[in-house]
């Protein structure tokens, strides 16, 4: 079943979009079984958990961590981990650069925006990425990348104000791209959308879905 779900997924999305199956909870062999259907970029949101599937999967995995992220596990994760999605401070940025020297890595970042209307989501606001991006300090941490943006919708049925904060991260990525000159700054990647709304995610300029219950099922 979830070798049909992956290759449903991919027939539904454009090419330029980048599918992160969401394996977090699932067994090792759910996860096999996805690698087993070509998927090879796989979204966890718990550090212990990633490392444990690391240690027993095929090394060809490109691991995404999609949680929110508590500094002082870094280092955990720092000599495998592919992208970061959940940056919402600049002394988190410190840290993965800091994790990544010790092993003479590069690790590719997204900063998350907060464009929910919940307070619950956490993120920066556009003001707070704006000053991270300008500041001279970004361009000090060599050994990161941040390569884009990620952003959480509001749990709603409502088109429209989901459209409204989608837009809203694309048009400030857009303006972003132009204008951010630091060398370790390359904003190519948009995360936006998951299962529920991923569509409409991609409508507004999603470059990266985030896809967990729709490949996996129900947790």
């Amino acid at each position: 079943m979830i070798k049909e779900n992956i290759q449903e997924f991919k027939s539904k999305i454009p090419e330029n979009v980048t599918l992160v199956a969401v394996s977090k909870t699932k067994p090792i062999e759910d996860l096999q079984e996805a690698y087993n259907a070509g998927q090879r970029i796989l979204g966890e949101n718990k550090i212990q958990e990633m490392v444990d599937k690391y240690d027993a999967l095929p090394k060809d995995i490109q691991w995404h961590m999609i949680g929110h992220l508590q500094s002082n596990k870094v280092k955990y994760m720092a000599h495998f981990v592919d992208l970061i999605h959940g940056v919402d401070k600049f002394k988190t940025l410190k840290v993965i650069n800091k994790e990544a020297k010790k092993h003479d890595r590069n690790i590719k970042v997204l900063l998350q925006a907060k464009i929910a209307k919940e307070d619950s989501k956490f993120g920066l606001s556009f003001d707070e990425i704006d000053a991270i991006l300008t500041s001279e300090e970004i361009a000090t941490l060599q050994n990161i990348k941040v390569v884009g943006f990620m952003g959480m919708a509001t749990f709603t049925d409502d088109k429209d104000q989901l459209n409204e904060e989608f837009s809203s991260l694309k048009n400030f990525f857009d303006l972003q791209k132009q204008k951010t000159e630091a060398a370790n700054c390359q904003l190519e990647v948009l995360s936006m959308g998951m299962s529920g709304d991923y569509q409409l995610a991609i409508e507004n300029g999603s470059t990266m879905i985030r896809v967990g219950s729709s490949i996996f099922g129900s947790r």
